[in-house]
Parts: structure tokens; C-alpha cells; sequence
């Protein structure tokens, strides 16, 4: 049996591995290279494999460093079967239907072939079958099931099994406890662990420490008769922060302000959310507690829902103190420029990061103190007070994947470290080579080990 790193290795973005036995060719995750603009144009490279030989592919969970390159693959001749859970399918379709706009005009700028279009995704979707966790799943000699990663609504770990062998792919292990989905499943037994390290050499903060700095960091902007902004990813954190801001508004514990969520995808994907939301397989037993009661855990007042162009203009014409949540996540694309564009000179703003900002990124720029950055091709000056809660990353910290990990001293024979970048990767595989005595290490792009 053979693993190769043709994606995710020493980069948080891009996850895309291959395991291949004489009989079966899987892959676990097709992702997009997010980033910088060196990452995006390895998007337009070929596979390093032919996408035809490719016997079915596994999904651990719907964010585009997953799932971006999915048509492509699909274009370039694949024709096998897509396997994820139930919500990561729907995910899917929403998010790869934006991310086609992004990258046409991205092929545009640089005169090259789009990457994909809105009929490779149909196409793809047609292959794609929902698995729930738990249930087996069998490809050729190999035979695969999905565990709940506590990451995203519907991420999984995924293990796969074949010639005596079982290979764990964590795919992005949730920071437990999370605010409304299932904590992360423990890891069964395995022989070899592909793990996620994308925060390895970082702790964050606790849950209520989190949501105190959220508390405060919001009514020192009121104070201020600041704008609050918040770049978010469209899928989970915006929801996440929605979900917060819900129980501070509700319980009086920040003041009265308009919070605007100015992101089309990010609505429409909580309509996803809801469409689970009755469902204990995903959803944690606090929040079905308040579901039944009949709180809309992602509703409350003052909560403002912009989905068209007009109505996100019109946030504008709202005098401060205001929370804009705006996608994207690491201030690549989306609504959030024009806002970062307007607001990030004055000093009273305040910019807090809730997420993971890759190098290259103009989120990265803003948090490592950038006096001027270039938005929407305007030099913008960054007067504003930058702040940052890793407590609210989606991500396990260090001591979160070691504790996930504890019980591979057992049985695993050799653990990769994975989506992360070198800083954080390398003192994550000697740590958990020195305190759970199995040898890690960090694979280089293209590696290819026999397993």
C-alpha cells in the first residue's frame, strides 16, 4: 500500500492525498491552494496522477482547501465515486458554485483557461453519495467509514482499511468543546495517522475566556462609537459567531448595536445548518436543548441578514458603533474588502481575526501589523486596532491533537503531520514523537511512502 502528499503537505491549504493498493486507487480530499497568489497557481497545475485511473474520492468536510479542485478532477477525466456525509454534500454544492466565480475571474486577470465551470460541478455532483457516520463503505480492496472530527457541521475523520492495515485521516480536527456541534470522536485504533496541524504549536484560549474577550472587545468599540469588524469564513465561523452573539444579545451582556452579516454565502449556508438542526447526530445536546425550547440559535434582535448588493450598500449609510461579520475569512475576496477598504484607516475601528490567516494573505498582512496594505487596487493605510481570538478557530490546538492522539501510542506505526505550515508542523512531530514514542514526521509535496 502507497501514500503520497500531493496536497496539504507543509501547507495548511491544497489537502489532497493518495492511497493505492495493486487493486484500488483512492484519494482523501481534493482541495483548492488558498492563499498566496503562488499558492492559487498551483491550482492550474496538472494532477500528478490521472484523474481517470482514480477509483473513488473521500471527503473529511466541505471547506474549499478540501473540496475546491473536486471539478477539476472531474473535468481532467474522473468519473468515480464521491463519498461524504450528508451536510458536507450540501456544503459542497453552495460552495463550489462560489468559488467557480472566484476562480473565473481570477483565470481572467491571469489570462488563463477557467479552472472548472458550473456544468463540471453538476456533473461531479451527480457522483457524489451521502454517507452518514459510522457506516462502511467498501471500494475495490478497500473499505472505508467516516467518525465525526467535532470540526465542521458534518466533518469526519476517515479511516480506511485494507491488506490488514488501517490508515486514520483526521482531515480538520474540531477545537472541543465546540459551541454547537459534537465534540471530535476519540481516535480508534490505527496504523498509521495522517494528522491535521494546523494551530501545532499554539494553544488557545478556553471557551468562556473566548467569548469574555468577544464581550469586551465589542463594547470597547461601542465606547468608541467604533466599526467592528469581523472577517469570517462563510461556513461554520460565521455561524459560530452568530451563534455567540446570540447568547451575549440575549443575555444582555453586550450593548445594543446593529450586527450586520454581510455575506450571501454565509446565509445560504445557514440554511444548511437549519436544515439539521433537529438532527443529534450532529448538533450538541445544548444546543438541541435550546432548539426545542424554540430558540432560533442563529436569530436574534438586531441581527441584520444582507443578502443582496443594495442591502449590503446600505450598511454603510449606518452610523457607528456597528458589527459587520463578512466573508472571506482571510480577507481574499468577498464583501469584506470593500469594508476593510473604508474602515481599516480610521483608528476607532477595530479588526479581530477568528480564524487561521495563511502567509500571503491580506488578513495575514493586517494581523502581522502592516502600516499599508493594497485593497481592491487602492493603497490603504491600517489605522485600526487589530486584535485576534485563536479560541474561536474551528482548529484543535496543540494539547487538543496530542490528547486526540494519546491512544496511537498503542498502535500506530508512524504519524504525518499535515495542513500546516513548517512553524507549526515540525515542533508538533517532535512533540509527539517524544511523548507518545511513535515516530512523526513531515512529509515534503509529492512524498510517497509505503505503508
Amino acid at each position: 500500500m502507497r501514500l503520497s502528499f500531493f496536497g496539504g503537505a507543509r501547507s495548511v491549504t491544497g489537502a489532497n492525498y493518495l492511497l493505492e493498493t495493486k487493486k484500488t486507487r483512492i484519494l482523501v480530499d481534493c482541495g483548492l491552494h488558498q492563499g498566496s497568489r503562488y499558492c492559487e497557481a498551483h491550482n492550474f497545475e496538472a494532477f500528478l496522477y490521472d484523474p481517470k485511473s482514480i477509483d473513488a474520492v473521500f471527503i473529511t468536510h466541505a471547506h474549499i482547501d478540501h473540496i475546491g479542485r473536486l471539478p477539476k478532477l472531474y473535468r481532467d477525466g474522473f468519473r468515480g465515486a464521491v463519498f461524504g456525509t450528508p451536510p458536507t454534500k450540501d456544503f459542497a454544492e453552495l460552495l463550489l458554485a462560489d468559488s467557480e466565480h472566484i476562480l473565473r475571474i481570477e483565470a481572467e486577470r491571469d489570462h488563463k483557461p477557467p479552472l472548472y465551470n458550473m456544468n463540471d460541478i453538476v456533473e461531479l455532483m451527480k457522483l457524489w453519495r451521502k454517507i452518514p457516520y459510522r457506516e462502511r463503505v467498501v471500494v475495490g480492496d478497500l473499505e472505508a467509514e467516516f467518525r465525526d472530527a467535532g470540526h465542521i457541521l458534518g466533518s469526519s475523520t476517515v479511516y480506511i482499511r485494507g491488506e490488514g492495515k488501517t490508515i486514520a485521516f483526521s482531515g480538520d480536527l474540531g477545537n472541543t468543546p465546540a459551541s454547537f456541534i459534537n465534540a471530535r470522536e476519540p481516535l480508534v485504533a490505527a496504523d498509521y495517522v495522517i494528522t491535521e496541524g494546523t494551530y501545532g504549536n499554539r494553544i488557545h484560549e478556553n471557551l468562556e475566556k473566548r467569548k469574555d474577550i468577544l464581550e469586551d472587545a465589542i463594547e470597547d468599540a461601542v465606547r468608541h462609537r467604533g466599526v467592528f469588524l469581523i472577517p469570517a469564513f462563510a461556513l461554520e465561523r460565521t455561524q459560530e459567531m452568530m451563534y455567540e452573539l446570540n447568547e451575549l444579545s440575549e443575555n444582555l451582556r453586550i450593548p445594543k448595536v446593529p450586527i450586520f452579516v454581510d455575506s450571501p454565502l454565509a446565509i445560504r449556508l445557514t440554511g444548511v445548518y437549519q436544515k439539521y438542526s433537529d438532527d443529534p447526530a450532529y448538533f450538541n445536546r445544548e444546543s438541541m436543548g435550546l432548539i426545542r425550547k424554540g430558540d432560533a440559535i442563529f436569530d436574534f434582535p438586531n441581527l441584520h441578514l444582507t443578502l443582496t448588493t443594495a442591502q449590503s450598500k446600505e450598511i454603510f449609510n449606518v452610523p457607528p458603533p456597528k458589527v459587520i461579520i463578512a466573508g472571506s475569512g482571510m480577507s481574499n475576496a468577498g464583501r469584506i474588502l470593500f469594508h476593510e477598504k473604508l474602515y481599516l484607516s480610521n483608528k476607532h475601528t477595530t479588526i479581530l481575526f477568528v480564524g487561521y490567516q495563511a502567509k500571503g494573505s491580506l488578513g495575514r498582512q493586517i494581523l502581522d501589523g502592516a502600516k499599508e496594505v493594497t485593497i481592491l487596487g487602492e493603497t490603504v493605510s491600517v489605522n485600526a486596532r487589530t486584535k485576534i481570538i485563536g479560541g474561536y478557530s474551528a482548529h484543535a490546538d496543540q494539547p487538543q491533537i496530542l490528547e486526540w492522539l494519546g491512544d496511537a501510542r498503542l498502535s500506530a506505526k508512524k504519524i504525518f503531520v499535515v495542513q500546516s505550515e513548517e512553524e507549526e508542523a515540525l515542533p508538533l512531530a517532535q512533540k509527539i514523537t517524544d511523548l507518545l514514542a511513535v515516530h512523526a514526521e513531515v512529509p515534503m509535496p509529492g512524498d510517497t511512502v509505503e505503508l
